[in-house]
């Protein structure tokens, strides 16, 4: 019988994974005040915004405001989380309060930095981050099983986003890019667990790979709810340093690799046609990433 709720037999090891998860936290707690160049900040109302005084280029400003509109939809994906995860194991629920904590100076570091570097006209960045948190966000998945599929995949897109990007606004503002590496040390903790939490789950029982193949065939970032999407990741693709084939390369293979999914050997039929076809949407992926290549 196939089951889309996490296993209590793991809860053991998935109480040692949260406990390793607050000591690696410990080590490198921050507050997002430690990041921010306060002597560039000015008052709005004594020296109102002008365009001549952003300094970024402006593919670099606009992977920073995506990056805010993602994390500022932290209340809509918390509150889905504690909704999938009522009456599931109680080490997840406390997990999502941890990661909760974590996760909410995030949107506050970026927003400070975009107002304090004067990098985005204040009004237009209020209105971009009310309409993204009125549109709010709702997954086409609500079970436990799967919303940690999406979580580990989210957490690791996340963290190569902001090592990527950081590696170009690095070259304009050395303090851009430590802030955007110190955000993406944040994701690699949050990913740690997720990805073993699912990697439990399928050593145990391989029949849940019948849960892998939705979420993983139709990612799609939390960010895709806010103005402009498309267009932004377009320009991120070019010139920021994340797109398809990043995410090929840094993220699905990554995953797919790490939940091995190539060898395990799942009992129900229907288990091991979605493990097929995850495998078979890896390698036709693999062929688009190869033919661009060669077409450069």
């Amino acid at each position: 019988m196939l089951t889309n709720d996490l296993d209590f037999r793991l809860e053991p090891r998935l109480t040692e994974l949260y406990d390793e998860h607050k000591k690696r936290s410990a080590k490198i707690d921050w507050g997002y005040h430690e990041f921010l160049p306060w002597d560039k900040a000015m008052d709005f109302r004594r020296v109102p915004w002008d365009p001549s005084q952003v300094t970024l280029p402006p593919n670099i400003v606009v992977a920073i405001e995506t990056a805010l509109l993602t994390e500022v939809n932290l209340p809509w994906f918390t509150s889905h989380l504690a909704q999938t995860f009522r009456g599931s194991l109680t080490i997840i629920q406390d997990f999502v309060h941890t990661w909760t904590a974590e996760e909410d100076q995030h949107s506050n570091l970026l927003e400070t930095y975009l107002l304090i570097t004067r990098s985005v006209e204040p009004m237009r960045l209020h209105e971009l981050h009310k309409m993204t948190v009125e549109n709010g966000w709702e997954p086409d998945f609500h079970t436990p099983f799967e919303t940690m599929v999406y979580t580990s995949l989210q957490e690791l897109a996340t963290m190569v986003f902001y090592n990527n990007v950081a590696k170009e606004a690095n070259k304009h503002d050395p303090d851009l890019g430590r802030l955007l590496r110190r955000l993406a040390k944040d994701e690699t903790l949050h990913y740690a667990f997720y990805r073993d939490v699912i990697k439990f789950h399928l050593q145990l029982e391989p029949n849940y790979c019948y849960y892998l193949g939705h979420v993983i065939k139709n990612f799609q970032m939390p960010g895709a709810v806010m103005p402009d999407f498309d267009d932004r990741m377009a320009i991120i693709a070019k010139e920021a340093n994340y797109g398809p084939l990043e995410y090929f390369d840094q993220v699905l293979d990554v995953i797919i690799k790490y939940w091995d999914i190539e060898n395990l050997r799942p009992i129900a039929p229907e288990a091991e046609k979605a493990r097929l076809d995850i495998l078979k949407y890896h390698a036709r992926m693999k062929r688009v990433k190869e033919r661009f290549m060669r077409s450069q």
